[in-house]
Parts: C-alpha cells; structure tokens; sequence
C-alpha cells in the first residue's frame, strides 16, 4: 500500500505534466508545490514530471521564459537510464539562506550567499533514487542531481548526461568551439543559428585539441535575448566528475550537457552516495551585473584549508616572454636528440648559448623586480628534459628537481630572498600526468628546501595517461589532487592548460591562478575585443592568468624572425590589470621594455592585486568594460581600468564611488589622441587633475585601447 505522504505528492504533482508538442512548442501547467521563487521574486523556477515521469524544469524573469521546459536525466552505460519512470518520493520545500563570507583574495573583502532552496526526490519502481536540488539566487538558478546511499544505484557509469537548456529564441552570444582539451580560443560573437557554419574555422593547431560537434560549444557561455535579457550558462564545482561542454540542437534552439569521456568512453564513474556539479543559469537585465555576480563561487564549498595565513596574492614579472617570442629558449643544448634523465649528463653537452634561465639573466630580472617593487619572479626552463618533449606524448620528460648546468638553484634563491623576491616554480608535465604525480612529493619538497611558495604547472600535449583528456573525469581528479597536495606543503598553484576554473578557489584558495582561455602568449593571434569578452565568459569561474602589460607590440624586435604585430595600445594593456581580476597579475615584458616607458609603467607598479571593494561602471560584452576597484593594500585609494575593443570609443562615467565631501587626485594614463593598435600602439598621455564624488569623467580609448586610473585622496575636504 503506498505511503499517505507518497499519494499526496502524486496528486500534487498531477498538476505539474509536461505536455511536449510537435513542432519544438512547449506547454506546461505547473503546481504550487513545485515552484520557487528567487529572494528578491524576480527569478522563478518550477519542476514537475511529465505523463512519462521525465523530470523537466523552467526558469522564468519577471514572468519572461528564460528556460523553457527542459528535461533533467542521464544515460547509464548498461543500458538504464534515469530519464524516465520516475515518481516523485519527497519534497523538501524552498528554505532561504542568507549569510556572508570573507574570501581569502578577492574583488572586495565579503561576499553575501543569499538564496533560497528546494529539493525533490524521484524513485522508480526498481529502487533507484535521484535527488535533484535547486538553488534560486536574484541573479541566477544552480541546481544538481545528488545520489543517497540509500539507494540502488551504489555504482553506476554514465553514458550520457541529458540535462538540457531550452532556449526561448535564437541569441546573441559569444561562444568558443566545444572541446574536450582546450579552452585556447578567440571568441566569436554571433546568433545561436551561426555556430553550426562557424565553429570549425574556429579551431586552431592547438598542442591537444578535440572538438566533438559543429554546435558544440564551452561554458560559461555569454548570450543575448532580443529583450534584453543576459543569459549565462556555466557549472560550479565539479569534483569528481568530467567538465561539460554545450551541444546545441540548432532546429529547436535546445542546448544539452556534453561531458568529456574518459579514455574507455565512460563519461562519469559513480559511486554513491555522490553528487554532480551545480549547472547555472544567470539571467540578468544588466551586463555589470553579469560581472558582479558571484553565483559560481556561492555554490563551491567553504574553505578547506584551516590556516589560511601563508596565501597571499602576487605580483610577478618573469623569464617567460623573451623565450614565448623567440627571443631566447627552454632548452640548454642542441647536442641531445633524445634526453633520458639521470643518464643524459648535460655537463658534457655543449650549450647552444641562448638558454633564458641562466644565472646571470635570472639575476638581471631579480635586481629590476626588486627595484620596482614585485614579490616575485617565475623562471621557466630551468630544469633538465626541454630538449625533447613538445609533441613526442613521452612519458618521463621532466622529474622537477635537477636543474640544468647554468642555473644555480641554491644562489639564487639566497639572492632573491636577499632582495625581497620569491622565485615562482615552473612544473611543465608535458601532459603526463602519472609522471607528475610519481614526481610530485619531491618536487613539492625541493620547494619548500629553498623558500618557493607559489608554483606554475603546465599540461602542454595530449595527456597520459594514453587516451585521456584535458577534462575527462580522472583529469579533474588529477588537478585537484595537485592543489590540495601543494596545499599540505604551503604552496600556492597557478595551472596552465589544466581545466578551466568552476569556483573552487573558494574551498582551495591556494589556486591563486589559472589559464585556461587565450592569453598573451598568442601575440598576434589576439583579436580585438577578446579582453571584452573574457570577463562574461572565462572569469566567472575565478580569476585568469592573463599575463597582460606588454608594451612592444611588434615582435621583431625580440625575434627578427617574427614580423607580427600585437593589436592592443600600451592603455589597452594597462586598463587590464583593472579589468581582468586575478590575485595573480604579472608584468609580462622584459626590463628593457619597461625602462623606456617608466611614466606609464608606474601604473603596473602602483595597481593592487586584492581589493575591498569593486564597482563595474560600464560594460558590454565584445565592446568595452570600465571597471572600478579600491585597494586592499591601500583602502581609500581607487584604480579604475578600461578596455574596449576594435572601435574607437568614448566613454562618460560617475564617479560616486568615492567618498563624498573628499577631493582626490586622478592620475590618468590614456590613449593619445593620435594612438591606435595598427598605427600608433604605444602613444599615450598622462594627466593629472582634481576630481570628488560629483565628477564624472570622459575618456576616449583608442581602437583596441583603453585606460588605467588611479585616484588617491587629498587632504582637502569639499564643501
């Protein structure tokens, strides 16, 4: 006999069938019981369970579709699925939370979590469970899928995720191609309708690329309705589980989670009781609210680490452009055409001469870090194996510790603590995963021998183990492992090439930086604009490591070789340490680069890296961002950054972030009126006047340009 509370709900939930028509149309009648409202009720959700027991949901703003009807479920590798047949069990209905946390680093000192939450248990008839849990915040909806362990699914592989995004038009968006191991692409702004015929020229040479589908694309995926409407479509915290992609059905205008198979196919192995990522759907009616969203961090868990006192965030220079550019190079000799660890002895080798991370060098970058004030220096290419490695899939390359001939590991440290440097590690794996990990205790130790306390680790390749990707669900294990093993050590990580960020730095807040998008290392490859984009897109799961500030745009004067040009003024560059959050901000040129150009320079030098508060002022994806930001390290003081993309552009803002009845001084480094990214890339000015809280402030960027601003209090008050 079933259960009173069990006939309640399912004649409760008779009112919530999904009828899905022909022709893509969909019509619903929802019960009350289903439904959720945001705090603030502008944002509403509602599930229920069609004729057929498919669990579906909706989200709504201010009574406008945002996601119609969507079917919730998976394919499981033998044979079943958890799509249909189900019954609802339980209701456990909307609760708010409302509480603050203090992030560790961050874009201002305290971040609200406020949101109410509903969960619904379905059951079929042969005792599996799935729990499916939503969480409604103003300015977006996070729901996953949680297993019991009460339950018949104790281990289950899936075959396929089928969660779904049922757009309510042909939108707006800007979007790169859906890969299983690159995010490494410039963005393309067009309609939903378009990627299908744009997304192979999309594609580049990466070191390891694998596109499964012309509509395929990455989250966090940035659109635009005809109302008005941003919509955005990511995941937060995925542990345990492969990264999604987007597929898009382009007829009905429906997106479906992609997850990265693993190497035998399978695309999640469970164990109960588990859960899955939170998948996200932001809606707002502003583009700065997009930015100031904190949906993807709210949804990772608190804190993991107890102590929390030796992260700090940083700002570093590097011996890492001039071997980017071709200037010089990784490796230490051209004599070896194939390196074996411990039995290649490089002292025997003769030196080819252009290796960058030789003692002297390091040292010229030490004193000019030291002397304009950086708390570190990354070195890369220091350590033995850069011979052979690009594009062989060769298991041991690398065992982090032995350092090559040229390189005095032990002096150096001794000379850069001596200054007040820290030098940044450099772990390239090549891919290989096991070797790292077989590697890492005594490389983590070797760190901590001499006083690193911040590491840059590299997945440049196609991964090993054989057949894995960048994303699949070992992958994600693997990074993870990486961040909380270097947590034990007191190390902080910034991955390259690893997988793109869903807010852990929130529970793991030693992952101080990641790339995981186009940065500058493409040089010339950047397209306009992309700086405009990143910030909807990329950064809504943490913070970048863009490595901006790069001040010679053409490259042949690092490499005569090279007769490109990058497409960004010297403002451009500047606005981006503003722009582009990271506690992680690096001042990429060389020295000498940066001594011709010390006015503007002093900028990178002023600029925090950690902030109390941040306003975003102006912002449009794929056109400009003028955003706002008051130091930490110095609080009353303000930095103001602006970026636009291949057009010209004038822009007007407020200043009522300020302090009222205080004066500051305003220190503006902008584009000259004659600079631009093809003509005149490194023509600015500086200008000083007073400003207080009633100003606004007008300020052209060039094509491709922008601004840095810095306002710092007087002692006069206004009246």
């Amino acid at each position: 006999m079933m259960n009173p509370r069990r006939l309640f709900l399912n004649i409760m939930s008779l009112a919530a069938l999904i009828i899905f028509s022909g022709c893509g149309s969909r019509s619903v009648v929802f019960s009350d019981i289903l439904s959720m409202k945001s705090p603030d009720g502008a944002l509403s959700v509602r599930v229920g369970l069609t004729s057929k027991g498919e669990p579906f949901y909706a989200l709504d703003r201010g009574g406008e579709p945002v996601v119609l009807p969507s079917k919730l479920g998976f394919d499981l590798m033998d044979g079943s699925n958890l799509k249909e047949g189900f019954q609802l069990l339980s209701v456990a209905p909307p609760e708010e939370t409302d509480e603050t946390w203090n992030p560790v680093w961050g874009e201002e000192r305290e971040i609200r979590n406020h949101f109410n939450e509903m969960s619904l248990t379905f059951d079929k008839d042969d005792g599996a469970i799935m729990r499916v849990v939503f969480r409604l915040y103003d300015e977006g909806l996070g729901f996953r899928y949680e297993f019991p362990g009460e339950n018949k699914l104790s281990y289950f592989n899936i075959k396929e995720e089928l969660t779904e995004f049922a757009m309510t038009g042909d939108h707006l968006c800007w979007w790169i191609s859906g890969d299983y191991d690159t995010q490494e692409y410039n963005y393309t702004e067009s309609r939903l309708s378009e990627i299908r015929s744009r997304s192979r020229a999309m594609r580049l040479g990466n070191a390891s690329q694998s596109g499964f589908s012309d509509t395929g694309v990455q989250t966090s995926l940035q659109m635009k309705t005809g109302s008005g409407l941003y919509v955005n479509i990511h995941e937060a915290a995925v542990v345990n589980y492969p990264t999604a992609n987007l597929d898009l059905d382009d007829k009905k205008m429906v997106f479906r989670i992609w997850l990265t198979p693993d190497a035998e196919g399978v695309k999640g192995r469970m164990q109960a009781p588990c859960v899955t990522p939170w998948r996200t759907v932001m809606a707002v009616d502003d583009a700065r609210k997009v930015l100031s969203s904190r949906l993807i961090l709210n949804l990772n868990e608190p804190c993991a680490i107890e102590d929390v006192s030796w992260i700090h965030p940083v700002k570093y220079m590097g011996v890492w452009w001039e071997m980017i550019t071709g200037k010089s190079e990784w490796s230490y000799t051209y004599d070896v055409p194939s390196v074996q660890l411990g039995k290649t002895d490089y002292r025997k080798l003769n030196p080819h001469g252009r290796h960058g991370a030789n003692t002297d060098n390091v040292r010229r970058y030490i004193d000019f870090a030291a002397a304009h004030g950086f708390d570190a220096l990354l070195v890369e290419g220091w350590n033995e194996g850069w011979e052979d490695w690009f594009g062989k899939q060769k298991d041991y390359v690398f065992d982090f510790v032995t350092p090559y001939p040229d390189f005095d590991i032990e002096s150096l440290n001794s000379y850069a603590h001596l200054k007040g440097i820290r030098l940044i590690m450099h772990h390239e794996t090549s891919s290989s995963t096991q070797n790292y990990e077989r590697h890492m205790e005594k490389a983590y130790d070797l760190m901590n021998k001499y006083g690193y306390d911040a590491v840059k680790s590299g997945y440049v390749g196609n991964i090993i183990p054989y057949g894995e990707h960048h994303y699949s669900q070992p992958l994600i294990n693997h990074y993870l492992f990486a961040i909380k093993e270097a947590a034990k050590h007191h190390i902080m990580v910034n991955a390259h090439e690893a997988v793109r960020p869903t807010g852990l730095c929130r529970t793991w807040p030693n992952l101080i930086g990641n790339e995981s998008a186009m940065g500058t290392e493409y040089r010339a490859g950047i397209n306009p604009g992309h700086t405009t984009i990143l910030p909807f897109t990329r950064l809504q799961g943490g913070p970048m490591d863009y490595t901006p500030g790069i001040f010679e745009q053409d490259m042949s004067k690092l490499n005569p070789g090279d007769h490109s040009r990058m497409r960004h003024t010297i403002g451009n560059q500047l606005g981006l340490y503003v722009v582009m959050y990271s506690p992680l901000q690096m001042a990429a040129d060389l020295p000498e680069h940066y001594e011709r150009f010390m006015d503007a320079f002093q900028f990178i030098k002023d600029v925090d890296v950690d902030w109390l508060q941040s306003r975003y002022l102006l912002a449009e994806p794929g056109s400009h961002i003028v955003t706002a930001r008051e130091s930490k390290r110095e609080p009353g003081v303000w930095f103001v950054g602006g970026v636009t993309d291949e057009n010209e552009r004038v822009v007007t803002f407020p200043l009522d972030f300020l302090e009222e009845g205080r004066t500051y001084e305003a220190t503006l480094y902008a584009d000259a009126p004659d600079a631009d990214f093809e003509t005149a890339p490194q023509s600015y000015v500086i200008t000083r006047s007073t400003v207080s809280a009633s100003d606004s402030l007008t300020i052209r960027m060039a094509r491709s340009g922008g601004f840095g601003l810095t306002l710092r209090k007087n002692n006069c008050l206004t009246y």
